[in-house]
């Protein structure tokens, strides 16, 4: 039961696209990430994703639209939503993302930048 610093946690990791844990909260993790360029298109069967973005801008495509996510902002993408974050510019985002345990990296799609575990940090 100690304050977390959130800014101070992302100078622990440099990697883009592999999450790392910060906090547990009942049945769900809080998770930090650095993203950069494209992820991969997936959805979340059963489990609902949050996203704020701590640093930069991400954008959040959907099959019918992209919604801009800037800083200071976040976006909660719907189980069963295909979504694909990307990055422009070159630009890092670092992001706060809060889901539950069971949610699987990138839905049942298995790709190079499919993650299996996150690091506590």
């Amino acid at each position: 039961m100690t304050p977390i610093n959130i800014q101070q946690k992302f100078t622990k990791f440099s990697k883009n696209w592999h999450p790392h844990q910060i906090a547990i909260v009942d049945d769900m993790q809080v998770i930090l990430a650095k993203l950069k360029g494209e992820f991969v298109w997936h959805s979340h069967e059963h489990e609902d994703e949050l996203f704020q973005v701590v640093k930069g801008t991400l954008y959040m495509q959907f099959r019918d639209k992209t919604e801009i996510v800037k800083a200071g902002e976040l976006i909660v993408v719907p189980k069963g939503v295909e979504h694909n974050p990307c990055t422009k510019d070159d630009e890092e985002v670092h992001v706060l993302l809060f889901e539950k345990l069971s949610t699987a990296h990138t839905g049942n799609v298995k790709h190079e930048k499919t993650q299996t575990h996150y690091p506590k940090i």
